[in-house]
């Protein structure tokens, strides 16, 4: 399911100028697992692990780490053209 969930991701995002990651597009947002919806996120999608790093603000950055083969679902949404 690795090579699914990347192609998944890689609908959702578009790469990062000068780096592997990719930043969430403009008005997607993306679920894991059904939990957390992430609307502003960066992915990196690693070998054995994907990280979403969301900036809150000055305050702080949060990183969230999935094993590949702990994802079970991924769910995009996105507006209706």
């Amino acid at each position: 399911m690795k090579k699914t969930w990347e192609k998944i991701f890689e609908y959702a995002s578009m790469p990062v100028h000068g780096t592997m990651s990719r930043k969430l597009r403009k008005g997607v947002s993306l679920q894991i697992n059904e939990g957390k919806v992430y609307e502003n996120g960066v992915v990196f999608l690693g070998e054995g692990f994907v990280r979403i790093t969301e900036d809150e603000g000055k305050k702080q950055c949060v990183n969230s780490y999935y094993d590949w083969t702990a994802i079970n679902s991924i769910r995009t949404f996105s507006p209706v053209e």
